[in-house]
């Protein structure tokens, strides 16, 4: 049951009820940080928002550390292997064979979302869906405050001694912080898809053409998330599932590569690929986390676990200044994690290069073209090359 006031107290406020405001909140709740996470969003459409599904083994290691693997441990499975198809031929690599040897483990982030959600509850935690924050006031004071509205248009204000921003890249919380940001547009749009279909092997696949970039990635046994390269103006609704499937089977094809299963398209939706980093991620009591934090395409599978890292490194500094009034680590969190976005950046904007065409107006098209030709080759000839990839692919 929630107080029947309208202004709430709790040690920490959290904007934002994704991977990483969750994470954030259950490593608090069980540590004894008593926190609030706010979601705009309902419980079910929450629970139901098909996003990333891989997992870097340093994620899984954070969840496991703190009792939030259960449902990956019970219903995950590791992945090992990729392939860049392109006309020319197929690149496989097993990545557990190379560098460091480590795997993804594949777990639909809406599953992982609904175990934190509830395990957040089963330890006690304040969960308020449905719920608007419309401004935030006093972050430089020592008891900032939220206000916020409910699905009734109720007015509500939540104070707390800190805040956690994870309400993503257009949220409340970034706009409160007075970052500089270097920011890029990739000019380059994804439809996304969601089939019910098994995947076609059990293999990542992408699809390097000249039409443009295409993506197969397993999500279970029988969903299968797949992209397409396409104009910035399409309408998602204007493809039929015979243009999809036609067109992903030949981006997805190389020699002696079997068809595609096909199945209903179940979810779709446009992926514009824009980049953005901030010269810091905190300003007085204000943090921010996930995709608040940094701006990612999704082309190497880093945002879900930079959300995570960033939790788990952010609950650290605020247990030591809630338990023992040293806001050391608090106060360096910034400093420590945007290494970690910026090596995250860089290789999946190397990944974007390798992946997509240049753009046909582009002057230098047909030497970034004999670039990208370079690239493929060194991954499927040097074990230089796959050791890095393997490496920098699996690591955050």
């Amino acid at each position: 049951m929630f107080p029947s006031s309208n202004d709430l107290t709790s040690t920490v406020l959290i904007l934002g009820a994704g991977p990483a405001g969750l994470v954030l909140a259950n490593i608090l709740q069980a540590a004894g940080v008593e926190s609030i996470v706010l979601e705009r969003r309902s419980r079910v459409q929450v629970q139901r928002r098909a996003r990333a599904g891989f997992l870097a083994p340093d994620s899984v290691a954070i969840l496991r550390a703190h009792g939030l693997a259960a449902g990956l441990d019970a219903r995950g499975h590791t992945h090992d292997r990729c392939e860049f198809r392109s006309p020319t031929g197929c690149v496989a690599l097993h990545y557990s064979e190379l560098g460091s040897g480590r795997v993804h483990t594949v777990y639909p982030q809406q599953a992982l979302v609904t175990d934190l959600i509830e395990e957040y509850l089963r330890r006690g935690g304040t969960l308020r869906f449905s719920t608007t924050v419309e401004r935030i006031h006093g972050i430089h004071t020592d008891r900032p405050t939220v206000a916020a509205r409910d699905q009734t248009g109720r007015k509500l204000r939540f104070t707390g001694r800190y805040l956690a921003g994870c309400d993503g890249a257009r949220g409340v919380a970034r706009t409160a912080v007075p970052a500089r940001s270097a920011a890029y547009d990739h000019g380059i749009t994804w439809l996304a898809l969601l089939a019910q279909a098994p995947p076609t092997g059990d293999s990542i696949i992408y699809g390097v053409h000249e039409a443009g970039f295409a993506g197969h990635m397993p999500r279970t046994a029988d969903v299968t998330r797949y992209y397409l390269q396409c104009d910035p103006a399409t309408d998602p609704d204007q493809w039929s599932e015979q243009r999809i499937w036609t067109e992903l089977n030949r981006r997805l094809s190389a020699s002696g590569t079997p068809a595609l299963v096909t199945g209903p398209i179940i979810e779709r939706s446009l992926v514009r690929l824009r980049s953005q980093i901030l010269d810091t991620l905190q300003a007085g009591r204000l943090f921010l986390v996930g995709d608040a934090a940094t701006s990612i395409s999704p082309s190497a599978a880093k945002g879900a676990n930079l959300a995570i890292a960033g939790a788990q490194l952010l609950a650290e500094g605020l247990i030591d200044a809630v338990r023992n009034a040293d806001e050391t680590a608090l106060q360096q969190y910034s400093a420590h994690h945007r290494p970690r976005i910026r090596r995250a950046q860089e290789f999946s904007h190397w990944m974007i290069d390798l992946l997509h065409p240049p753009a046909c107006d582009e002057p230098e098209r047909t030497y970034r073209r004999e670039l990208q030709q370079a690239r493929l080759h060194n991954l499927a000839s040097s074990r230089a090359h796959q050791d890095m990839f393997a490496d920098s692919y699996v690591g955050i």
